[in-house]
C-alpha cells in the first residue's frame, strides 16, 4: 500500500495514522524512543504489507504485470490501489470529501513532524505542496510518480514507463483493487484485537 491506502487503514486514531506514514521511514526493529501511538501505527503499516504480500488477489495483480515490468509488480500494484481509492474515494469514506481529507492529513503530519523519523520531512512537505494523496484520482498521475520512482533507482530503464500497465488492464486491477481494499479494511479494523 501507498500512503493513502496507509493512511485510511490506519482509521480515527491521530497516532496510528502518523505510525501509517512513518512506516516507511522507519526500518528494523522499531526504537525505543518512538511514542508508543505512532509505534502501534508502524506496526499496523507492517501488519498490513505483510497481510498484502499474502494475500490471493494482490497476487492475482501482481501476476497481472508482465515482461520487464514484472519484478516492480508489487510496489505498481501498491501505487494502482492508491489511485483506484482515491478514484472511488466516495465509496470507501462517504463522510468526507477526499480532498478535506487529504488537507486534514497534511496538517496532521505538519503539525507532529517533530514526532515523525527525521528523513520523512521533505516527502511530507513534497506530498503535502503537490498534494500527492488527491492526485492519486488521476492516472497520469501514478504513471508520472512511478516513474520519478525509476529514476531514483541505479537503472531505471527497466522501471520506466510500468504504470502503462494500469491502462492496459484497468479494469482487472479495478476489480482486484475492490476486493483487496475491502478485506484489508476488516483486517485493519481488527489488528488492535490481536
Amino acid at each position: 500500500m501507498n500512503f493513502l491506502a496507509h493512511l485510511w487503514l490506519a482509521g480515527p486514531n491521530e497516532g496510528a495514522r502518523l505510525g501509517a506514514v512513518a512506516g516507511d521511514f522507519v526500518k528494523g526493529v522499531l526504537p525505543g524512543n518512538l511514542p508508543a501511538d505512532i509505534a502501534t501505527g508502524v506496526a499496523l503499516h507492517r501488519a498490513i504489507d505483510m497481510y498484502a504480500e499474502a494475500h490471493p488477489t494482490f497476487q492475482r495483480s501482481r501476476e497481472r504485470v508482465t515482461g520487464p515490468h514484472r519484478r516492480f509488480a508489487g510496489v505498481m500494484v501498491d501505487m494502482f490501489y492508491d489511485h483506484f481509492l482515491a478514484a472511488q474515494w466516495a465509496h470507501w469514506h462517504p463522510q468526507e470529501a477526499l480532498a478535506d481529507y487529504a488537507a486534514r492529513q497534511y496538517a496532521l503530519l505538519a503539525a507532529h513532524q517533530h514526532r515523525l523519523p527525521p528523513r520523512a520531512a521533505p516527502v511530507l512537505a513534497r506530498m503535502a505542496e503537490h498534494d500527492w494523496l488527491t492526485s492519486y484520482r488521476e492516472v497520469d498521475t501514478i504513471v508520472y510518480a512511478l516513474d520519478r520512482i525509476a529514476h531514483r533507482l541505479k537503472r531505471p530503464e527497466p522501471f520506466l514507463g510500468c504504470g502503462e500497465a494500469l491502462r492496459a488492464d484497468y479494469a482487472g486491477f479495478a476489480a482486484d483493487a475492490q476486493t483487496f481494499l475491502s478485506d484489508a479494511r476488516a483486517f485493519a479494523q481488527t489488528f488492535p484485537a490481536r
